[in-house]
């Protein structure tokens, strides 16, 4: 069963059990965390906002509610990528392909970093821009499967599942909170105010 299942429950399940902090002496060896939890951890410590989705029903009527939660109705959706386009092209969107048009940016990501909770991501997504010259709203649509340990490995898949042409321009988008909240280990990174549809796929 996924861990997000666990924490969250299905529809029909609930549990009152709450997680609570470990009594371990200083010298016992660091519990070792299921990569989706450590991801999970770390993504939300670094300001960033997920909902977790069992199928694409949930991914809709969330994307619909982040959509009414923030006034974009009448606004456009940058959507780049033309397989997302036509995945997302019965719901409420107003899709187009100029960033000055654009509120808020669709995407998906090459893989989600569980060791400091940022998304790889690629020309795949972006093309050729750069990070400053999208929206500041960033939807990220993404699969528990994309979930790996480090940077190295999320390199790795990227050459293993693009062996006749390695993706390029290859970042990371790891600060999700607004200017005031940045600090200098954030200096000349881009932050996002970020919002992640995670689709349960294990």
């Amino acid at each position: 069963m996924s861990l997000f299942r666990k924490i969250f429950g299905s529809k029909s399940e609930s549990s009152d059990d709450e997680l609570k902090p470990n009594e371990r002496g200083k010298y016992m060896p660091e519990v070792k965390l299921p990569i989706d939890e450590k991801f999970t951890i770390n993504f939300k410590a670094n300001g960033g906002k997920f909902l977790y989705c069992e199928n694409l029903n949930e991914i809709f009527n969330n994307l619909d509610l982040i959509v009414e939660e923030n006034d974009w109705s009448e606004k456009k959706a940058l959507i780049l990528d033309t397989n997302l386009k036509n995945k997302f092209k019965n719901s409420s969107l107003n899709p187009t392909n100029i960033i000055s048009d654009s509120v808020f940016f669709l995407t998906t990501c090459e893989n989600l970093i569980a060791k400091d909770g940022s998304l790889l991501i690629s020309s795949k997504q972006i093309f050729e821009k750069k990070l400053p010259e999208l929206p500041i709203n960033f939807i990220v649509y993404a699969t528990t499967s994309q979930i790996v340990e480090n940077i190295g490995e999320g390199l790795r898949g990227i050459k293993t599942k693009n062996k006749q042409k390695i993706p390029t321009n290859i970042t990371t988008i790891k600060h999700f909170k607004s200017g005031e909240d940045k600090n200098f280990l954030s200096y000349g990174s881009s932050a996002k105010n970020l919002y992640l549809l995670l689709l349960e796929d294990l």
